[in-house]
């Protein structure tokens, strides 16, 4: 019970001191200003703000000035390959993969090997044209022979019109599978010497199909792997490289100043000094929910092969004719918690009042002031977002 007892009167006492504390660090005892030193931040009044000398070391000030803008939109996006110029090489038959002869990155000409394939329907068709020339060399024969006869009388007419009959079907199937064998790429020169030789090869050998400046873009051909006509993937993937896209994401608000035919300029990174010419291919007709962006796609002239498809790029097209507007800094500008945009325009001295503007493009590190500021104003051309902060820190205690 003592215990007890004790225990209470040592907590009563140190809750007393806990408060003690807080009263005087709160409310009871300020510490002492430094005397001839102000301690008094910026005045606010109305849309106004008044700073003191050292409030004002944070801004810049200078008159307002014209600069020339120009009339046009940028939008990010990527270079990529021309859909148009680029091809799936299927085989025209199914098979087992021999061979790849390419690999991605590499550049072919129009006829050179891709891979090669095993194929049961090669040797199909080149055994039908060793079978077919040996009936159409049979049945010339017994037509020539007939002719003969039929001269002599010595033959029914019935059996040379017959003999004649089969020298024609012989000659449309030895004709017909001659023409198969050239789907399989056969020359006229391999047709001949697998009709001489009766050799047959299931080498199946499949080409690339385009010209330009072509190259492998994506590979699947392993050795041994059986694959189809147009069953996917593909055994390769290849692209003309002549011409590529840009595929730029524009802003839906830009969308009516945007047409196929149009100018535009594309920048890359790996040469942010260049400029590459580009039309206006195709303009979307989806606009992202999520991005309120649409795509537009761009056909990009590279003389000099210096793009690649997978770079990041800039877009850039011209809307109408160059303004002359004011132009203030990035720090010159603020944007409020409400979405507008504000400037301050020196009042005198250290004293600025808050101005709602409006504004167009960015240009380079110049914001266009549409609305809001007249050319020659003295106006903060750095520390906006300070005077802001202060202006909005000062309204709300009242002070």
């Amino acid at each position: 019970m003592g215990f007890n007892r004790q225990k209470w009167v040592i907590l009563g006492g140190a809750t007393i001191v806990l408060v003690s504390v807080l009263i005087y660090f709160k409310g009871g005892v300020q510490p002492p200003a430094s005397e001839g030193k102000s301690v008094i931040g910026p005045k606010v009044s109305g849309q106004t703000l008044q700073l003191t000398d050292a409030q004002m070391a944070l801004v810049k000030v200078a008159p307002a000035t014209l600069h020339p803008f120009l009339a046009q939109r940028e939008a990010m996006g990527v270079i990529a390959f021309d859909d148009e110029q680029t091809v799936q090489v299927y085989p025209p038959y199914p098979g087992k993969i021999l061979r790849g002869f390419k690999e991605v990155g590499d550049f072919v000409k129009k006829g050179e090997t891709l891979y090669t394939l095993d194929s049961p329907d090669l040797i199909q068709a080149e055994s039908t044209v060793i079978a077919t020339a040996g009936v159409r060399e049979l049945t010339t024969r017994v037509l020539e022979r007939a002719k003969q006869l039929i001269a002599l009388k010595g033959l029914a007419e019935k059996d040379y019109q017959q003999a004649i009959s089969d020298q024609q079907t012989a000659e449309g199937n030895y004709n017909a599978a001659r023409n198969a064998l050239h789907l399989f790429g056969k020359s006229a020169q391999d047709i001949d010497r697998i009709e001489a030789t009766h050799k047959v090869d299931s080498v199946l050998a499949i080409p690339s199909p385009l010209d330009g400046r072509v190259t492998v873009v994506a590979m699947s051909a392993a050795a041994g792997t059986y694959v189809q006509p147009g069953t996917a993937p593909a055994p390769y993937a290849i692209s003309d490289l002549s011409t590529v896209w840009m595929l730029a994401n524009v802003a839906e608000t830009d969308i009516p100043l945007l047409e196929v035919g149009q100018s535009v300029l594309v920048r890359v990174m790996a040469f942010p000094q260049r400029t590459f010419q580009a039309k206006i291919d195709k303009v979307g007709t989806v606009v992202d929910p999520n991005t309120h962006r649409l795509q537009v796609r761009c056909v990009v002239r590279d003389p000099r092969h210096e793009l690649h498809p997978g770079m990041m790029a800039t877009f850039t097209i011209r809307t109408g004719a160059d303004m002359q507007s004011v132009g203030l800094p990035d720090g010159g500008v603020v944007r409020e918690g409400d979405g507008s945009y504000s400037a301050w325009v020196a009042e005198g001295q250290h004293r600025f009042r808050r101005r709602s503007v409006t504004l167009g493009v960015r240009q380079e590190n110049l914001m266009q002031i549409l609305e809001g500021i007249q050319p020659g104003e003295n106006v903060a051309t750095d520390g906006a977002i300070f005077l802001s902060n202060a202006f909005a820190v000062d309204a709300s205690t009242g002070e």
